[in-house]
């Protein structure tokens, strides 16, 4: 898998920001409710973030050699997916709730100061998805692996027999 770029992070929340404030304007224009999520969203952020930690710390702990038992390589991956989604949710979540509050602080304070408050709390939640997501993906790496006489050439790579008609076996 490749590894989460900031600059796609970035672009992501600008889209998004741009999207909320425009669905805000809209919905301002037609004297509808705000887009904005209320605060009871915070808790499922905060579980999301939790367990995504949770999960990345134990990859850490074997990756740091802390654990005597294998890790199993599917859990790993699922920590792994699970960190890049729990960014980009995060970022989604950021951008949109920043555009809401671009819109509220560009029309003064209308008389949703309440509804700022809440969007900021959201953009904060979303701000720590994505350090949580950037984090534990960072748990997730693997050094690089010491070989033999240097670095591996270019006819030897990782997982290859030694010689032509060998098999491959965990105690070479």
């Amino acid at each position: 898998m490749k590894a989460m770029r900031p600059v796609v992070l970035l672009l992501i929340a600008v889209v998004a920001a741009v999207i909320a404030w425009l669905a805000t304007v809209a919905t301002n224009r037609f004297s509808m409710a705000t887009p904005v999520l209320p605060e009871s969203a915070l808790i499922t952020m905060g579980v999301i973030a939790g367990l995504t930690l949770v999960m990345g710390i134990r990859v850490l702990r074997w990756r740091n050699g802390k654990k005597k038992n294998m890790l199993n390589p599917i859990l790993a991956a699922r920590t792994l997916i699970l960190a890049q989604a729990c960014a980009y949710a995060g970022t989604l979540l950021l951008g949109w709730h920043a555009g809401i509050a671009i819109d509220l602080l560009r029309v003064s304070l209308r008389s949703g100061e309440g509804i700022l408050w809440n969007a900021l709390l959201m953009g904060g939640g979303g701000v720590a998805m994505v350090v949580v997501g950037i984090v534990v993906e960072r748990f997730c790496r693997i050094p690089p692996e010491d070989f033999e006489g240097g670095t591996p050439g270019p006819d030897t790579r990782r997982g290859e027999t030694k010689g032509e008609g060998e098999y491959a076996y965990r105690g070479d």
